[in-house]
């Protein structure tokens, strides 16, 4: 890993993070998480040649760029329960749809715990400006907030999300319109779902002390 400084504020948000990975599953306070990534759509100028018995698939270098899109990545680790939503950008408002769309999947909960990185519009504020201050603020407080540490997004599982989808929906195929996207990660949000793919994540404050190399006392 590239690792920041290890200031006591960075300590703190990580063993913040690791001690909600540690505790046990809990339907009733769901740990999700939550990251974007930014897509460029291509267009191939020539027909991909498919492979097929006895000949390789061949695709032109040349293409045609189409602008760029986003993916929002949400994960309950514990669960496998996935969700996949592409947007045209990660603007403040888009933010705020995604957060009351997370809201509506996990329904009659006191609070959710989602963990996210610090992305300037990942905060209240987005909410307010979209919904309103009555429905923002109530909206947000049904979330409990955990920030990953600055330069340390690693800590949050929804990477390992994005990976996923990248490898497996994505792969090295050029992807032309939204519409293609959409349809592609519909899908691969649909198969991840019915098999219930879990993320067994192994890190924990324990490992961060000791790979570290630091203690309790210096939080």
């Amino acid at each position: 890993w590239c690792m920041a400084e290890l200031t006591p504020e960075y300590i703190e948000r990580m063993e913040d993070v690791l001690h909600l990975y540690e505790k046990p599953f809990d339907s009733k306070e769901p740990v999700i998480c939550l990251d974007e990534k930014s897509i460029q759509l291509l267009e191939d100028i020539r027909p991909v040649k498919s492979a097929r018995p006895g000949r390789i698939g061949k695709q032109d270098s040349e293409y045609v760029r189409r602008g760029t899109v986003n993916v929002f990545c949400g994960v309950e680790p514990q669960a496998g329960r996935h969700f996949t939503w592409v947007t045209k950008n990660r603007k403040a408002d888009t933010f705020a749809k995604i957060i009351g769309r997370l809201a509506r999947a996990y329904p009659g909960l006191k609070t959710r715990h989602l963990v996210m990185d610090n992305l300037n519009t990942h905060k209240e504020k987005s909410l307010i400006d979209y919904y309103g201050p009555r429905k923002g603020r109530k909206l947000w407080s049904s979330f409990t907030v955990h920030y990953t540490p600055k330069h340390g997004s690693w800590l949050n599982q929804a990477e390992i999300e994005i990976g996923l989808l990248s490898r497996q929906c994505l792969g090295k195929d050029r992807i032309a319109s939204i519409k293609d996207l959409m349809r592609r990660a519909k899908a691969w949000n649909r198969k991840t779902n019915r098999k219930r793919l879990k993320i067994n994540w192994r890190f924990t404050t324990v490992k961060a002390r000791k790979t570290f190399d630091y203690h309790k006392d210096k939080n």
